[in-house]
């Protein structure tokens, strides 16, 4: 049996407003978050009753009360109840991993439509007792006389009653991926001022977005907020320069807090279908999803935690038949300037693309004037697992107006990296007429 592969359009997506952690959305849980983006989307594409065959999606800072959170949301909409909320996290890549997790099963025609979606808030972490409180309290539920309940705290102190809070570490290394990040930037030589230099010009072009309403009908409000809180009008690289490292303290640091991601909350998500099932409800893509590809490095032992995005874009090049010159327009995730400055090294580094890329020649430099030309991470901000959904939302946008081809880029913890190419429905079209 022949099996036929469809093109799988992105119709199209939307996120709340995202807020620095503790300010604009403190009271807010993922739950309300995510169910707020999935509802501008149902509001936006017509979706009130409507069947999706799968919701996919998730968080990274989770309670335990959120042991479905997908399906929740699902339910928390006015979607058909019909429609299944499926859970995953992968980090910061969750919701372009889910993207392309339902793209694979659209190509394939086992489903017809899908919404990827991810939400985080660091806000409302989970803060959790001592292992040893944990486990008196475990053992008190276990005992039947009070008597037997009391024996239970014998030896108790009040050092156990000290909350252990959610930490933002790499658990193999204990190191946060600020200071990982920092290894890359010495490793690769990126100095401060080009790290303060890219900080600036993504607050530039998000404020840029916004006055020219290109966020208008890619953000819906939530709880009273209209637009990102993070985005800085006013910002210079000369105030930029101005903040001390936040990582490494010494006079040889150069990440800040203005050249990082803040702490975000926030969520996104996005529709994609079938070409058939797209016309069937009257909607046209903005894009197509035509690759997906995720990999991942032996950080451990020193490949660079937030490097293996590099490697993913190498390996779906390959299966793709590009070069990295073949795009118009490159979303490559602000989790750290440096990280992007480092990717960009690396791809120019005969060495590393000989050794860790398996490529014969290095695959080159890109035109920084097509990189995150409406802003990224950096200004916008960076809530975990929205951050892909917020990208390829964003990107169909670009591709449905400006035409071309789009590359994604997306590190993420555990050293893994997600990448993804889209083209514009017009220009698939056209290539699909020229075969």
């Amino acid at each position: 049996m022949t099996q036929t592969i469809r093109r799988v359009a992105v119709i199209g997506g939307v996120r709340i407003p995202f807020c620095r952690s503790n300010s604009l959305y403190a009271d807010l849980t993922n739950l309300d978050m995510l169910t707020a983006a999935l509802n501008g989307l149902v509001v936006r594409y017509n979706l009130k009753g409507v069947h999706i065959d799968e919701v996919v999606g998730g968080a990274v800072v989770t309670h335990s009360r959120d042991w479905n959170i997908a399906r929740e949301a699902v339910i928390s909409t006015k979607l058909a109840p019909s429609s299944p909320g499926i859970t995953m996290m992968q980090a910061c890549g969750t919701s372009l991993q889910a993207a392309g997790g339902i793209a694979a099963k659209i190509a394939t025609g086992q489903i017809e439509c899908g919404i990827a979606m991810g939400s985080d808030t660091t806000s409302d972490p989970p803060i959790v007792v001592s292992k040893k409180l944990a486990t008196r309290l475990r053992d008190v539920s276990m005992q039947k006389t009070t008597w037997d309940k009391i024996k239970v705290f014998k030896g108790f102190g009040p050092g156990e009653l000290a909350p252990q809070p959610p930490s933002v570490a790499e658990p193999r290394t204990g190191l946060p991926m600020g200071q990982h990040c920092e290894l890359m930037a010495k490793e690769w030589k990126v100095p401060r001022a080009e790290q303060d230099q890219l900080a600036y010009e993504s607050h530039k072009k998000a404020s840029d977005a916004y006055r020219s309403g290109w966020m208008d009908d890619l953000v819906v409000p939530c709880a009273g907020v209209f637009r990102d809180n993070n985005v800085r009008e006013d910002s210079t690289v000369e105030k930029l320069a101005q903040l001390k490292p936040a990582f490494d303290r010494t006079a040889a640091g150069t990440l800040t807090a203005a050249n990082s991601t803040p702490l975000t909350d926030g969520a996104a998500c996005v529709l994609l279908a079938s070409e058939e099932w797209a016309a069937k409800r009257g909607l046209r893509p903005m894009a197509y999803l035509t690759h997906v590809e995720t990999a991942a490095n032996d950080f451990v032992a020193g490949d660079g935690l937030l490097m293996a995005p590099t490697i993913a874009v190498a390996k779906m090049l390959k299966r793709a038949g590009l070069k990295l010159q073949d795009f118009d327009y490159y979303e490559i995730h602000e989790a750290f300037a440096a990280q992007v400055l480092s990717t960009l090294k690396a791809w120019e580094d005969p060495a590393y693309c000989r050794d860790k890329l398996g490529w014969s020649e290095p695959l080159g430099s890109i035109d920084r004037a097509k990189m995150n030309v409406k802003g990224s991470s950096i200004a916008v901000g960076h809530p975990f697992a929205a951050t892909g959904a917020r990208i390829v939302a964003n990107l169909a946008k670009i591709l449905d107006v400006h035409g071309g081809r789009g590359l994604i880029s997306i590190c993420t913890a555990g050293g893994m990296g997600v990448a993804a190419i889209m083209e514009s429905a017009k220009a698939g079209d056209a290539r699909m007429a020229a075969e």
